[in-house]
């Protein structure tokens, strides 16, 4: 009797550990001091954005719900599981290693609640990369699209924000690769010799950030070192306060006198 005991005790404990975990690296084929130190919770952890940082910033780095679906469906009928953003889908980081191909998309599913403090404020949700053609959701509403596979590119998802509780976002992507016209470098469906597997999805951190009603989107810097000079262009939004109210005007740039101001560099 002992003995079966035992041996119950064993498989039990057996079968515990053997429970798959919720990521993991697939197929590490290549793994670097720096793989090793990835995971859902150090996911591409630094500010996305040293040019123009802000202090009050939130990752959505991590583990996001995943399905891979036709390319006309509406939505997912099921989660296949979880993805690690902002790995594409066919890395081993992602956990997923998986390829999608021009006739299906790649869905993503997360939730987040926004901190007490930002109360007041317009939120941004950032995209630092996708590739190629994605479209976001908020809370069931379409919050807008972007094609490119390389910028950046961000939406304004203010009046699709719920008063309180949990938000969700959803993220669609489709990506021809070599089957499309656009932009690709040496990415091929059929990888071998100088060219390489695709990178399909998110790539780029995914990450949301609170502004207040006018506030810089962007500034380009033009140093002329013969005269000293440095003349800035501010992009700025000039939309209202924020609320839940239509979605803000197209951005413009600043015009006249703020436009092009030049600054003189002291001189050593």
């Amino acid at each position: 009797m002992k003995r079966v005991l035992i041996f119950l005790a064993v498989v039990g404990a057996s079968g515990c550990e053997a429970s798959p975990p919720e990521w993991r690296p697939a197929d590490l084929a290549l793994p670097t001091r720096w793989s090793s130190e990835v995971s859902p919770d150090h996911a591409r952890p630094e500010y996305p954005r040293p040019a123009m940082r802000r202090d009050a910033w939130l990752s959505l780095n991590g583990l996001w719900d995943y399905a891979i679906a036709a390319r006309g469906t509406t939505a997912p009928e099921a989660w296949e599981g979880r993805i690690l953003v902002p790995f594409p889908v066919e890395s081993s980081l992602s956990g997923v290693a998986d390829t999608v191909g021009s006739e299906r998309r790649l869905w993503y599913r997360r939730t987040f609640v926004l901190p007490a403090a930002w109360a007041g404020q317009r939120v941004l949700l950032h995209f630092e990369a996708a590739d190629w053609e994605t479209v976001v959701w908020v809370n069931g509403e379409e919050a807008g699209s972007h094609r490119g596979g390389f910028d950046p590119f961000s939406f304004d998802i203010t009046p699709y924000l719920l008063d309180s509780g949990p938000q969700e976002v959803r993220v669609a992507v489709w990506d021809p690769t070599d089957s499309g016209t656009q932009p690709r470098g040496k990415q091929v469906r059929e990888p071998g010799g100088i060219f390489y597997t695709s990178v399909t999805g998110i790539w780029g951190t995914v990450w949301l950030e609170p502004v207040p009603g006018a506030s810089i989107d962007r500034y380009d810097a033009s140093p002329d070192p013969g005269t000293g000079v440095i003349r800035l262009r501010v992009d700025a939004n000039r939309a209202g306060a924020a609320g839940r109210s239509p979605p803000p005007p197209p951005r413009a740039p600043l015009s006249g006198a703020a436009a092009g101001r030049a600054c003189r560099i002291p001189q050593a």
